[in-house]
């Protein structure tokens, strides 16, 4: 057998390490492109979290109004961030300033071979992945207002708001922390958005909250507090399992990446920590409103849960699964606590988003000091209150724009009173029930027998998301 000269051999050789080690550098880029697609499925599926967690949460007359409002403010983020949302976020060269992000429009073209082995600093997942999972990002923080303003917002004026959000409001301060802006610069950690997301659309959802002000009926006279229970608990419950759900994908997608041991060890820990936060301030939750009502109201169950899985959202990698209980159950005490704080300051929010998404993601971005050595106390604070003052006064500025041209933010007390799904959709979600009535809760239940809490109790135990 002939052999080749030893230069020829050796060159051959490396010809062929290379070509291997490209080859195992694709499949990388492969697995890490599916598993954040997968991940941003699992976000988008949130869109059906946020619609059944609210539908079930207004009356029945308001109904097809929350469902149509859900799905068109999904549609108009996600086209919204295509034109220009997404460059505003991630300006790359075209950013002014570490402050001031550049402006342009759609998105580029995708990575190529060379662009994924130039080496250190290289891309190692799709850019189109990349936009899709901000996108579904993006429409989620627009679906926190939405259930703080239900039944009494009109639709249009709110969607116009979402393409004013999506555009510029949500993504000039994910630019600052994600996009590479100041905040990212000064140290701020927050991994996955307890603030960035979570924060932020609560404090735009408390700007439009202030503005259309409370439902007629929510509050009296004396300052008392009017239970306006939902129409369909089980949707409600069925949303927060999906959010729950979709959860994984927020947090787990938040890693970028899975092709490695340590990435693949560090996304299920992520997971586990997720799960776990969540369950521990649904427990907490439910024990303290047992405490203060006397019954264990399922609206603060499901609120607890939500709240735990925000609080751990700013870093659901670095904790120990014990560390991820408590930092949820703290989450699932302060859900309650700011549900009853709101209601007294006569803050009417339907679903309790402002204190799910607001009140937990401020305990959770402070958590992030219990195990994230590079997270500053000063640092954490600073910069929590610029976005908050951000996102809270530019999105009131815009609603007052919005409601000077569109004539008003709020539907009329006639409209309010009848209920919008008639005067916004012109049609009713149960029309073969709308005549129908049923005992109040907390005076019977499903076989019959009266309940013996009182008037008090029984409103006290409403208190909490149903509203």
């Amino acid at each position: 057998m002939d052999r080749k000269p030893l230069t020829t051999a050796l060159a051959d050789n490396n010809k062929g390490e290379t070509l291997v080690n490209i080859d195992v550098l694709q499949l990388s880029y492969a697995l890490d492109t599916f598993y954040f697609l997968m991940c941003t499925a699992l976000v988008m599926f949130m869109a059906c979290g946020f619609a059944m967690l609210e539908s079930g949460l207004v009356r029945s007359k308001n109904t097809v109004e929350i469902l149509t409002k859900n799905a068109l403010l999904y549609g108009i983020a996600c086209l919204v961030f295509l034109v220009v949302g997404y460059n505003v976020m991630y300006p790359g060269d075209n950013a002014i300033s570490s402050v001031i992000p550049g402006l342009s429009f759609m998105l580029g073209a995708d990575n190529t071979l060379s662009d994924i082995s130039a080496g250190e600093g290289a891309a190692y997942y799709s850019s189109m992945a990349d936009f899709i999972f901000q996108a579904v990002f993006a429409a989620a923080t627009m679906s926190i207002v939405s259930g703080a303003v239900a039944e009494r917002m009109r639709l249009w004026p709110f969607l116009i708001f979402a393409v004013v959000m999506v555009a510029v409001i949500y993504p000039v301060e994910g630019y600052w922390k994600w996009g590479g802006g100041f905040l990212d610069a000064m140290g701020y950690q927050d991994f996955a958005g307890s603030v960035v997301v979570h924060m932020a659309g609560a404090a735009a959802a408390l700007a439009a909250v202030l503005l259309v002000g409370p439902r007629k009926g929510r509050y009296g006279a004396d300052g008392k507090v009017r239970a306006i229970p939902g129409a369909n608990l089980p949707i409600a419950m069925l949303g927060m399992f999906i959010l729950w759900m979709g959860w994984f994908g927020f947090n787990g997608g938040s890693m970028l990446k899975i092709a490695s041991l340590d990435d693949a060890n560090s996304v299920a820990r992520i997971f586990v920590n997720t799960n776990a936060a969540a369950s521990a301030g649904m427990v907490a939750a439910a024990l303290l409103s047992r405490a203060m009502f006397g019954k264990t109201d399922m609206t603060m169950v499901m609120n607890g849960a939500l709240a735990g899985l925000v609080s751990i959202t700013a870093e659901p990698l670095l904790p120990s699964a014990g560390l991820a209980v408590l930092v949820g159950a703290v989450g699932g005490i302060i859900v309650v606590l700011s549900v009853v704080g709101l209601d007294r300051l006569k803050i009417d929010d339907p679903v309790g988003a402002i204190s799910v998404h607001g009140s937990a993601g401020l305990w959770g971005i402070m958590a992030v000091l219990f195990s994230n050595p590079d997270a500053a106390f000063g640092t954490q604070i600073l910069g929590t209150l610029i976005i908050f003052a951000w996102m809270f006064g530019a999105s009131f500025v815009a609603l007052l724009v919005i409601k000077k041209v569109c004539g008003g933010l709020r539907v009329s007390e006639e409209e309010e009173l009848e209920g919008m799904d008639m005067h916004e959709c012109g049609m009713g979600a149960y029309p073969e029930f709308v005549n129908m009535s049923s005992p109040s809760q907390g005076e019977g239940n499903v076989s019959g027998h009266a309940g013996k809490a009182s008037t008090a109790a029984s409103a006290a135990v409403l208190k909490g998301a149903t509203r």
